[in-house]
């Protein structure tokens, strides 16, 4: 049975899968309200993972960071990038594909969820406390244009996103 930290963060990532999929329900079109409600939920709960939960692992592990950290840093740094310009069709697809990479490490047998869950004990309700007292992060405006593009395909390939990268970019070796 999953402990509070754990529930307290998949649930978050249930509301932002439900998000996800009221803004994509549509083919080719993008309900950029619930985007935007997603895109902000996103940037908020990937604030709480890296400014809260893993530095208080790592603490919790006497410095050493857990071993998924570099792995999961690397690809907050990727869906975040991708959330940087403008919604389209092929942006929404590759943010899938990292998505559904990505949920499984946090929430999977032996995840961070799970670690976390194990080293905080005593800790726990804090660490709750902390999470749910995250301000929302603040979200700018999209921003589009081939440097951009550029960006997010240089964070997919360093996060092992190759193919998305290539995909994203219009590449035929995606």
């Amino acid at each position: 049975m999953p402990g509070p930290l754990y529930q307290f963060l998949a649930d978050d990532h249930v509301r932002l899968d439900a998000l996800f999929r009221r803004a994509t329900t549509k083919p080719g079109v993008i309900d950029r309200a619930a985007y935007d409600e997603f895109r902000a939920g996103l940037l908020r709960h990937i604030a709480m993972e890296e400014k809260i939960l893993i530095p208080a692992a790592q603490r919790l592990q006497g410095g050493a960071a857990l071993p998924v950290a570099a792995q999961l840093r690397l690809q907050h740094g990727a869906i975040a990038a991708l959330l940087v310009p403008s919604p389209t069709v092929r942006i929404i697809a590759v943010l899938r594909v990292v998505l559904a990479a990505h949920n499984p490490i946090e929430e999977g047998p032996g995840g961070l969820y799970e670690a976390c869950e194990r080293l905080a004990a005593a800790e726990t309700e804090s660490l709750l406390a902390q999470l749910g007292a995250a301000p929302a992060v603040p979200v700018s405006a999209h921003v589009d244009g081939e440097k951009v593009l550029q960006a997010i395909c240089r964070a997919l390939t360093r996060a092992g996103f190759e193919a998305e990268a290539h995909a994203l970019a219009g590449d035929d070796r995606a």
